[in-house]
């Protein structure tokens, strides 16, 4: 291997992904000289592998189902969707798995690009070594910044390797729909594969380890309409339900539970957690646990580490682009304040570089058919952290955008008020086009709108927004 000298910037993120390619941009921004390492695309695992191929294959199920609501449109709405056209599209959404668009935009803002694996070397250096077994130094003047996000979990079951298991990434990148599939899991990712394929044409047996149901995190209502819905569309879903063990034979995947039930199919997906990308990035050379996820305090900064910052899924605060993201900007602000000399208040918040909403306001969108979408606590996790709370409910049905729809809306909304400081701490929609609400909730949790104001915001009319004055109202009168 050849090595070179080493190479100073002021700032060396390991991690190429949207997390990564945002904290680059504001160190940029403010003027700090930034290399950015990749060791597989740029752009990272939601541009290829999550986030854009997921929704690419789920927004056909979800337009056809909204089209199967409606009179005059025609068509069952059971039968598969043209899985070549959907895949195709899905391609075209991943650039065909290459990065050239996403090169040239980490060249734009000025940032130099090292392909490979990323290392650290001691303290502000991280070793790079290429593809061809070249090796660079590089040394960060004022920050290093690991943003490489997590990875599948698979259980630890004999033989499952030699099964070649699905994760997420075959989920969202296969090529053609399999005949049977088993989906592992009732958290986000199996509920999205499984609206996804089914749709395509698979036969997906959903078997789920937890008695809760599906989308545990959530408000128990939402899983349960999910489900309901997974099931209308086909899928055998099956609760309170491990996995033994699991072998191929003669191309078949054959899964046997602990209830003695043993069910076969052409593929099998696991989606049964993550875990984070921290296993070769040098962390035993400054005192790390390697396969560790990474505590921070509010603007990103490894505790203990005036120099190191963990953004995004590796300090698993909130495993979610979009949060990632957040976390990126926050983390770029407070290198590029800390470089410039700005005071550290390290008694308090602070300030703008405070990554305050990973606490309390989170909010996520499931893409289900209907969609799932919370934000903040729910009324289980608020009265376990001790507020005094209520939460009043809303049949979405009944409000009049929601049956512009089409028949038989199903749907439901849940606001968690704070009695003491008559704000809101949490709220969950679930419905057909309920995705586009939870930014207006997301708003009053952050903000903690008193209630009081929220009378003032007035929803348009007809849309599902009209929903705020349907809870206000149930709140007011209970």
């Amino acid at each position: 291997m050849t090595q070179t000298d080493s190479i100073a910037y002021d700032v060396v993120v390991i991690g190429a992904g949207p997390v990564g390619e945002n904290v680059a941009d504001r160190t940029r921004a403010a003027g700090l000289t930034t290399a950015i390492v990749e060791s597989e695309l740029v752009g990272g695992e939601c541009s290829y592998w999550a986030c854009m191929p997921s929704k690419a294959l789920l927004r056909p199920v979800i337009a056809r189902a909204d089209a199967r609501r409606l009179p005059g449109v025609g068509g069952t709405g059971r039968e598969p969707l043209d899985a070549p056209a959907v895949l195709a599209r899905r391609d075209a959404f991943t650039s065909h798995w290459k990065d050239d668009g996403q090169v040239r935009w980490v060249e734009g803002i000025g940032a130099d690009l090292y392909r490979g694996q990323g290392r650290l070397a001691g303290p502000r250096t991280v070793e790079v070594t290429a593809p061809d077994g070249t090796r660079r130094t590089l040394t960060a003047r004022h920050a290093v910044a690991l943003c490489t996000g997590s990875g599948a979990a698979l259980p630890d079951l004999p033989g499952l390797a030699e099964v070649r298991p699905w994760t997420s990434r075959e989920a969202t990148s296969a090529k053609s729909a399999p005949g049977r599939l088993i989906v592992v899991g009732g958290g986000v990712v199996a509920v999205e594969m499984a609206t996804a394929w089914q749709a395509l044409g698979s036969r997906v047996t959903l078997l789920v380890r937890g008695d809760d149901g599906l989308l545990a995190r959530m408000e128990p209502f939402a899983g349960e309409l999910v489900a309901e819905a997974l099931t209308e569309a086909g899928v055998d879903i099956r609760t309170g339900t491990s996995v033994e063990s699991v072998v191929r034979e003669s191309g078949t995947v054959v899964a046997v539970t602990d209830r003695g039930d043993r069910v076969e199919a052409d593929e099998i997906l696991f989606a049964t957690g993550r875990v984070p990308r921290t296993g070769d990035l040098g962390l035993e050379t400054v005192g790390l646990e390697p396969g560790s996820w990474l505590h921070v305090d509010d603007s990103l900064r490894v505790e203990g580490h005036d120099w190191l910052y963990a953004v995004g899924d590796v300090n698993h605060r909130a495993l979610l682009t979009h949060q990632g993201k957040y976390q990126a900007r926050i983390a770029g602000a407070a290198i590029a304040a800390r470089a410039s000399g700005e005071p550290d208040l390290e008694s308090g918040p602070w300030g703008a570089h405070a990554a305050t909403a990973d606490h309390d306001a989170v909010p996520q969108v499931v893409f289900t058919d209907p969609e799932a979408a919370s934000v903040g606590l729910t009324l289980a996790e608020a009265e376990r952290a001790g507020h005094r709370v209520r939460a009043v409910d809303v049949d979405l049905a009944t409000v009049a955008g929601a049956s512009l729809y089409g028949d038989g809306y199903k749907g439901r909304a849940r606001m968690v008020v704070d009695l003491e400081d008559e704000i809101v701490r949490g709220v969950t929609f679930v419905g057909p086009g309920v995705g586009e609400l939870i930014h207006s909730a997301t708003v009053a949790v952050a903000g903690r709108v008193p209630v009081d104001r929220l009378w003032h915001a007035v929803p348009s009319y007809p849309t599902i927004s009209e929903v705020w004055l349907r809870l206000l109202e149930a709140y007011r009168d209970n």
